[in-house]
């Protein structure tokens, strides 16, 4: 590529490009990076959007899904009982992000304008890193940070995006790369409430909550928790408090992609159960 330096000097780019080959389908579904590959999904779907009604869209994309692992059953995996659904190791959370995208902003029915063209903006240039957790965020359990142990540093384990994850006496925090949501059970403990909050009921937290420290372990690991997700996203993250009941509740459940939904979205199981039958039906015909 030619291009003018600052001074005006004509000067060429060249860039190299090396890439592995293999004449092994085994080896390329071992080493297959399932996040490039998603995000390539999530692009194109995006780009689908205008032009294609978001049930059609749905279809594709489950298709997708079907079709690799269809792939992977046929020419990887042909020894294996067919009543399994077998999963290629690096794919194998290939059908829940399958599912967190055919359930995201983007891709729902009855969704926003509004909300759907901001989605397709931001997706058409989220970088790798980002696409995930955008459509399958990360949840974590706030109220018993004390007994939990840390992985890197300071961020714990993640839960289930699944409501039986979710408790009224707990408090929790889920961050999808643009936001960071706290959901607040009606049944949580007013000490843990006091220690997080510096309030002793859920009535008594502000609407508009800003995080604060005080002087106490609980309170210091949720601030220790949050900092190390902004620092992981490189962006400060708006923080948004979630209670049950009101709608700001409703749409932290909504993030919860493993349920299954009113508008007829199957759940995590059912979806597998679904991508398995079609499977079937695929090798038998």
């Amino acid at each position: 590529m030619c291009f003018p330096a600052v001074y005006g000097q004509r000067r060429i780019r060249v860039t190299n490009l090396s890439l592995p080959c293999t004449n092994n389908l085994s080896n390329l579904f071992r080493l297959a990076d399932l996040d490039s590959q998603f995000v390539c999904f999530l692009k194109q779907a995006a780009s689908e959007i205008p032009s294609n009604p978001p049930l059609v869209i749905q279809d594709r994309v489950t298709n997708f899904c079907i079709n690799i692992l269809l792939s992977y059953r046929k020419f990887c995996a042909t020894v294996s009982s067919s009543g399994q659904l077998i999963l290629p190791e690096a794919l194998k959370l290939l059908p829940l992000y399958t599912l967190a995208l055919i359930k995201s902003t983007g891709l729902k029915p009855d969704g926003r304008i509004d909300d759907r063209s901001f989605w397709i903006n931001y997706v058409s240039s989220v970088s790798t890193p980002l696409a995930i957790p955008l459509v399958h965020p990360r949840m974590f359990a706030i109220h018993d940070l004390d007994s939990q142990e840390a992985i890197g540093s300071h961020v714990p384990p993640a839960l289930p995006l699944s409501s039986e994850s979710v408790h009224d006496n707990g408090v929790y925090l889920l961050e999808n790369g643009q936001d960071v949501s706290i959901y607040i059970g009606n049944s949580v403990n007013p000490d843990i409430l006091q220690k997080l909050f510096g309030v002793s009921s859920v009535a008594e937290i502000p609407t508009q909550y800003v995080l604060e420290q005080y002087d106490n372990p609980l309170s210091k690991k949720l601030n220790d928790v949050v900092n190390e997700i902004r620092r992981q996203r490189c962006s400060f993250l708006r923080l948004k408090l979630c209670k049950k009941g009101d709608p700001s509740g409703m749409l932290f459940f909504s993030y919860l992609v493993e349920d299954k939904v009113p508008a007829g979205a199957l759940s995590y199981v059912e979806f597998l159960v679904h991508i398995h039958r079609q499977i079937q039906v695929k090798m038998s015909s």
